[in-house]
């Protein structure tokens, strides 16, 4: 778990670029460069990573740099001992960063404070980057080359406008109105050894004791009613670049399946959802309904879905103002046998209207009215 809690900036990267240190239980470890003189890292080798020039540079530095992280950890370990709340909790893949656990002032100067408040989000992230590595790496041991790299169990976190193409990009503008993830690049591989045919589909599915309790959503809420019970969606890509376990998605999504951000989830791709033929959608507000144009601007924002998941809810931008619609319905082609997942990419699929929300919370209030 320390080269993690190195990376987020515990303990310094490496020495002098040439070594680093890594866990006891990689087998590529030779046994001779054992650190005896540290007494809290006894467990921890020094791994040469290249022959370079400047080893005799390198065995100089140690002696100051054994001493600095001697008494980081010793200074850590005091402040945390202090501490009666635990760090950790049973399940190692939900992640509780200190702002749960303890009142932290970011303004306070004091050292002790600022090291266990970082040492400690630091173990959380770390505990639950090597919970989800582990899994992977498992699967990826013990599954064929080709199922692989068809699935990830991921940490996700939510798209925001860093992630928007550029300007003549399909996507450009669409980050929040669309159903495109960023994904890690194994699934850019498992593409071109499946030779999937666009649309290429990846469902998102929450894993039963691993992916924390669902977010309570209040009744109003751009949400549809049965998406409280909704555990799987259905997307697009919008690129490979995501770290490794790592996955972001649209706003929506993780709304619908009430994931906060760094739960974990599991991410596969599918080909086997059916074409669409129908959709029935509820808007929220009866005002997109009074646009002019509104089925030709209906037609021109789905285009930006590669499919469809009945029960959720998906957001339309227009002339600068959103709108939500619930997928009430949804028909797959040739039969129009009603399904859970669809595509709408590339299908000639109907799409339409039925009455919208705030006309059918009219409608019940009047009938509360007439009956008292």
């Amino acid at each position: 778990m320390l080269p993690r809690m190195v990376k987020y900036g515990i303990v310094p990267r490496g020495f002098g670029g040439v070594y680093r240190v890594v866990p006891v239980y990689c087998s590529t470890i030779p046994r001779k460069q054992h650190l005896n003189q540290l007494p809290y890292l006894s467990s921890l080798y020094c791994h040469r990573r290249s022959m370079a020039p400047r080893t005799t540079a390198m065995y100089r530095q140690l002696p100051a740099l054994r001493t600095i992280v001697v008494l980081l950890i010793q200074t850590v370990r005091t402040s945390l001992s202090s501490t009666p709340v635990p760090l950790t909790t049973n399940n190692p893949y939900h992640y509780h960063p200190p702002s749960r656990q303890r009142k932290y002032n970011p303004a306070s100067t004091d050292i002790l404070s600022l090291l266990a408040n970082k040492w400690s989000t630091a173990q959380s992230l770390a505990l639950q980057e090597q919970s989800v590595e582990d899994h992977n790496a498992e699967y990826v041991a013990t599954s064929s080359s080709l199922e692989s790299v068809c699935y990830r169990r991921v940490i996700v976190m939510p798209l925001d406008k860093r992630f928007d193409p550029p300007v003549g990009v399909f996507s450009h503008g669409h980050i929040d109105t669309g159903d495109k993830m960023s994904l890690p690049r194994c699934f850019w591989e498992a593409i071109t050894r499946t030779k999937a045919e666009v649309p290429w589909l990846f469902e998102v599915s929450r894993v039963e004791g691993v992916t924390s309790p669902r977010v309570d959503l209040p009744p109003d809420e751009y949400h549809h009613s049965s998406s409280s019970s909704l555990t799987r969606a259905v997307g697009g890509a919008l690129d490979f670049r995501s770290p490794d376990n790592y996955a972001f998605l649209p706003p929506w999504m993780m709304r619908a399946l009430g994931l906060r951000p760094r739960d974990v989830v599991d991410i596969k791709l599918i080909t086997t959802t059916p074409p669409g033929s129908a959709v029935r959608l509820r808007p929220h507000t009866s005002a997109f309904v009074k646009i002019g144009n509104h089925q030709a601007v209906l037609e021109t924002e789905l285009k930006h879905y590669s499919a469809l998941t009945l029960g959720s809810t998906i957001p339309f931008d227009y002339r600068g103002e959103r709108y939500y619609f619930d997928v009430v319905d949804l028909r797959s082609a040739p039969r129009g046998e009603r399904v859970a997942t669809a595509k709408v990419q590339d299908c000639d699929i109907a799409a339409e209207f039925v009455r919208s929300k705030d006309q059918l919370k009219y409608k019940k209030k009047m009938q509360r009215t007439n009956s008292e």
